[in-house]
């Protein structure tokens, strides 16, 4: 059979449901072959909102998301949704086309060596050279790009390698157990973990990209122990159980903190340093058990006494059977914290001053939305705001990047969440700057004609920016800018736009949005200017409860 064809065919023994992309000229075979398979092509308006469409399903499913391009710019564009990837542990393949590389006629004419550009971005990046070699190819690329931690991988198509005959065959998909942590370090940390006074849980990403949920509640059900979360790890365990104490979305200060800072002890689960770190150690303070299915990655502000190498939920099973005694545990002081942790992040939720402060809009949201809704994150200081006050209840359902941090991707992931999970709310808030960034993608999600809803937090400026600038004490220069009519902008698509005046205004249109089919856009007026007082000063001068 030809190759493209071939390559459609090892593409479907991976069980792949989308390509998400922009073809080119080099891509024309593969595009041809693609006709008549099971797999749906997803025509973006940008490679880069492919390429975090495909993370996102990646992030959801666990199996790689795949997204396609032709060559030179096509595939440059691929590079921030790789390292989106990449440092986020989601599972991605990446297909670029490329020029005949046998006999061209247009000298390098838009040939650029992307094979070598995506190296330091990706788990796996090859160019093909021979038709044959399609199968294990893409079998390796799809091994490694889930295997932990998970990560982008790319293959090169030239368009006359594209053309050739090829032999069919294809390997089959062999899963494998992963291996459990070795008793030794098992029996360690629950010495350690009997022997703390006062210790923590951190549940971290890794947790949220496996079936842990059940052995983490059980951990936290039969020892008591009190938890937290970064903000990729939202959810593994419902965020209404009287032991959360919290997430930490700032490296230091916060509240939570406070007890952070008085635990001797923390069972870190499930998180590694491409994350924003949570805490910061220091030589001499707290114990760490890293419990991942990976070792730690040593760094200056994280370097654990003990790993606990292995899959995750049986290393966390192992340990809940083997704690007899946490008699020696205080947790007094984490229950006055989380008294104080409520208090601060109940403040302002229920303000109704416009424009709207983001405790308020985070508030709204998640009244509004149903348990298993999914709400999906731009980047921008908002973040900080729904990491810290939206509750979550299930796992996944905050979608947030705090590895890259980038902005752009918070309406093309709510697209593809809205794929995998037709049945679902769907919501994506983005700050005006990173709305516009892939805003073409609104096309995208009328054309599917999908049910979904953008909220755009609109302050007509960088405003993450701002913040951190006002608290370095630099004056408001150069992050001030105007944008289009949003309501205007979502009509010229066939979406449905809205501009609220009030609070009351905002809730009651999410309430219709909600129940109404289409993709709406509600262009909301942001107030930040509480942003410096509360995060840059209050938190700084707190003074942690004795």
């Amino acid at each position: 059979m030809k190759a493209s064809d071939l390559l459609v065919k090892a593409l479907e023994n991976e069980q792949v449901e989308y390509i998400f992309g922009i073809p080119g000229e080099e891509n024309l075979d593969f595009l041809d072959s693609l006709k008549t398979s099971s797999i749906k092509l997803i025509l973006t308006r940008h490679e880069q909102g492919a390429g975090f469409m495909a993370a996102t399903y990646g992030r959801l499913t666990g199996k790689p998301g795949v997204c396609l391009s032709t060559l030179g710019p096509g595939a440059t564009n691929f590079v921030t949704a790789a390292a989106y990837a990449q440092l986020g542990g989601m599972p991605m393949m990446m297909i670029s086309g490329q020029k005949p590389i046998k006999k061209s006629k247009q000298g390098l004419f838009q040939i650029v060596d992307i094979v070598h550009m995506m190296k330091p971005l990706t788990k796996y990046t090859r160019q093909i050279v021979n038709a044959n070699n399609i199968p294990s190819s893409i079998r390796e690329a799809f091994r490694l790009a889930m295997e932990e931690r998970p990560g982008a991988v790319h293959i090169e198509l030239p368009e006359d390698v594209a053309a050739e005959d090829a032999d069919e065959r294809l390997f089959d998909v062999v899963n494998y157990q992963r291996p459990d942590a070795d008793d030794m370090a098992i029996a360690s940390a629950v010495k350690m973990i009997e022997h703390a006074k006062m210790p923590l849980l951190l549940i971290g990403a890794g947790a949220n990209r496996k079936s842990t949920q059940k052995a983490l509640s059980d951990f936290i059900e039969t020892t008591g122990m009190r938890f937290f979360s970064t903000q990729m790890g939202k959810g593994v365990v419902d965020e209404r159980h009287p032991q959360f104490l919290g997430t930490a979305a700032l490296s230091d200060h916060d509240f939570l903190h406070c007890a952070i800072n008085r635990a001797d002890l923390i069972v870190n689960v499930g998180h590694d340093i491409m994350e924003k770190p949570p805490f910061l150690m220091e030589e001499g303070g707290k114990q760490v058990i890293h419990v991942n299915f990976f070792p730690n990655q040593v760094d200056d502000v994280y370097f654990p006494q003990l790993n606990v190498v292995g899959d995750i939920s049986t290393s966390v099973k192992k340990i809940t059977q083997r704690i007899e005694d946490n008699s020696n545990w205080d947790l007094t002081y984490f229950n006055k914290i989380k008294q104080e942790v409520d208090t601060h992040l109940s403040k302002y939720s229920t303000d109704n001053r416009f424009p709207v402060l983001p405790q308020r809009v985070v508030n709204i949201v998640r009244n509004q939305m149903p348990e298993d809704g999914i709400v999906t994150l731009d980047n921008g200081v908002y973040k900080i705001w729904f990491a810290r006050n939206y509750p979550c209840y299930q796992p996944n359902t905050l979608l947030l990047d705090n590895a890259l941090a980038t902005m752009g991707a918070g309406l093309p992931s709510a697209i593809a969440a809205k794929l995998i999970n037709p049945n679902k709310k769907v919501i994506a808030v983005c700050g005006d700057g990173g709305f516009m960034m892939n805003s073409q993608e609104m096309e995208t999600a009328v054309r599917l004609k999908l049910n979904l809803i953008v909220i755009i937090l609109n302050d007509n400026a960088f405003g993450m920016i701002k913040w951190k600038q006002e608290g370095s004490g630099f004056d408001n220069f150069g992050l001030d800018y105007n944008n289009p009519d949003f309501v205007k902008y979502a009509e010229s698509y066939g979406a449905l736009g809205y501009q609220p005046g009030s609070c009351s205004e905002f809730n009651d249109t999410l309430e219709r949005c909600l129940q109404t089919d289409g993709v709406h856009l509600i262009d909301l007026a942001v107030d930040y200017s509480l942003n410096h007082s509360i995060l840059n000063e209050k938190l700084k001068q707190k003074t942690c409860i004795l």
